[in-house]
């Protein structure tokens, strides 16, 4: 693989939680700039679902692409399109583990955040649910939107600071109606003075979705 067209290539996915005949849910976590997959990866810790089978792929440098989100979508390259081609292939991976992207949860933080929307709304089906924490879709203001597909009523919580030094609600706010014209159930929270971090009411959001979602799939040793 020719890294300097795939810089995330060959990065290692840390997982957590049961093997995939054992799960009834997966998710993907995405980290931020700056961050680490094991360090994204105790959030897992938080939500403490032993159905729950957590991936969370790294970041060559721990950064998925250089300049902010919002900058021309070339400045971001190679790392934005190697970027979304990491969460494509955990996708593809968990398929041919017999966990359909009806099961999987695109999860992220800022410029993970940012990227799993962004994926999702360049791969549009029915995902068991897609958060995204501190984030929006990719590119600067005008960038068109035209995705193909459909969401098909896939479940979408935002959650967003207000203000947040690197994501202007405006953003949130087009991806939200963006995600809902593409068929999915969007809900935004904007918490007053949060900064750029994930706060306990966005956890326990979070949590509760997954523990519905691990109540109503039986896990495939069940099916």
């Amino acid at each position: 693989m020719d890294t300097r067209r795939h810089p995330h290539a060959g990065q290692p996915v840390r997982r957590q939680g049961p093997v995939a005949a054992q799960a009834r849910i997966a998710v993907v976590l995405v980290h931020g700039r700056g961050d680490s997959a094991s360090d994204i990866l105790t959030l897992a810790d938080a939500f403490d679902l032993p159905d729950v089978m957590w991936l969370a792929p790294q970041a060559a440098g721990n950064t998925w692409y250089p300049y902010s989100f919002l900058a021309p979508i070339d400045e971001n390259q190679p790392g934005l399109d190697s970027g979304l081609l990491v969460i494509d292939d955990l996708v593809r991976m968990l398929e041919q583990e017999s966990i359909a992207a009806a099961r999987v949860v695109l999860m992220g933080f800022s410029q993970g955040a940012c990227l799993a929307q962004e994926y999702a709304a360049r791969h549009a089906r029915r995902y068991r649910a897609i958060v995204g924490l501190s984030g929006g879709l990719i590119g600067p203001p005008g960038t068109p939107r035209d995705y193909a597909g459909s969401l098909g009523g896939t479940p979408v919580f935002l959650g967003t600071s207000d203000p947040d030094p690197h994501i202007p609600f405006e953003r949130v706010l087009e991806t939200e109606a963006v995600l809902t014209r593409m068929g999915a159930k969007v809900e935004v929270r904007r918490y007053e003075g949060m900064g750029h971090t994930i706060n306990d009411e966005e956890v326990g959001v979070c949590s509760e979705m997954l523990v519905e979602m691990v109540n109503d799939q039986a896990p495939m040793t069940n099916q």
